[in-house]
């Protein structure tokens, strides 16, 4: 795999800083059930980092004593660490609320019988990926068979009352482009999706985040070796929106990786950027420290998120 940060390292990004901590985001190990080639993780069923029970603890102490209302679950496929339900439950306990970035066809793997209602059960949003409502498209991006996996576990989480008005039970879709492009009008795209799903399939949800592709990890190699790495970085400077800079995710969230150590985002974490440029720190570090107004670190992937509408795990910025 090309190793894109020393393309990355040089960079005119502008400074920025954190403001109030809100959302820890954990990546709970790099296992998966699926190969995405835009996966900035480099995700996959051969990855064997795992967090592990003690790490995890920690992170429901920090849970605790911090200010923090969301915890953001990701991986790989979070579901797949052998704590995940652990985790969840005890955060549950703590009112905390939780998000589990789900792939849909872990709903249907051998040993995750009950995941759909154990996720009811504890209130879980589901955050879940499906880059287009065509099934070409999917399969080509996430492998053969997962679109039609994929459609059968949101009519399983629909079933149980994710997506329908009033339940409470929160079912949003995430899109990624299916190559160089910056992702469509977020408002736009969803009324498509929403009337594509309902019509083929029966299918509720309530929001459609739209992320851009990071030139990182997998990605960022698959650019490298379609010599698409430096127009595809210009495409993002050239659509930069200085306005996207109040709102990115960084400035209200903490990631961490499956070790425990902390970083600004999850872009930064795959990079191995550490959290405000100050060496390797773990989230045992920080407790009871206030991380408001520490720099964030930056390199040249920064444009991703502030480009064209902006993008964020919560979707477009603007």
């Amino acid at each position: 795999m090309h190793d894109c940060r020393p393309l990355l390292e040089k960079t005119d990004f502008p400074a920025i800083h954190r403001g109030k901590l809100t959302t820890l985001q954990v990546n709970l190990g790099y296992l998966c059930n699926q190969t995405c080639i835009h996966c900035h993780v480099d995700a996959g069923p051969r990855r064997t980092e795992i967090m592990q029970r003690e790490t995890i603890d920690t992170i429901l102490y920090f849970l605790r004593v911090s200010d923090v209302k969301t915890l953001d679950l990701t991986g790989g496929a979070p579901e797949m660490n052998p704590d995940f339900r652990y985790l969840v439950h005890e955060a549950h306990q703590l009112g905390v609320k939780i998000i589990d970035r789900c792939n849909l066809t872990i709903l249907s793997e051998v040993g995750y019988e009950g995941l759909a209602e154990f996720l009811v059960e504890h209130q879980v949003e589901v955050s879940a990926s499906l880059p287009c409502y065509l099934s070409d498209n999917v399969d080509a991006q996430r492998g053969n068979g997962v679109f039609a996996r994929s459609i059968a576990g949101i009519q399983a989480l629909n079933a149980l009352g994710y997506g329908q008005k009033d339940s409470g039970l929160e079912l949003n879709l995430v899109y990624n482009p299916t190559g160089t492009s910056l992702p469509p009008s977020q408002i736009e795209l969803q009324a498509a999706y929403k009337k594509e799903l309902n019509e083929r399939f029966n299918i509720y949800f309530n929001q459609l985040f739209t992320i851009t592709n990071m030139p990182i990890k997998r990605f960022g190699s698959w650019l490298i070796s379609k010599r698409e790495f430096d127009p595809y970085m210009q495409q993002l400077k050239e659509h930069y929106s200085e306005a996207n800079l109040e709102s990115v995710m960084c400035r209200s969230l903490l990631s961490v990786d499956w070790q425990g150590y902390v970083y600004d985002c999850d872009f930064n974490q795959m990079l191995d950027l550490p959290y405000a440029n100050q060496g390797k720190r773990h989230l045992s570090d920080l407790l009871n420290v206030n991380v408001e107004g520490t720099p964030i670190a930056i390199m040249d992937h920064c444009y991703g998120c502030t480009a064209g509408q902006g993008s964020s795990c919560g979707g477009a910025l603007d």
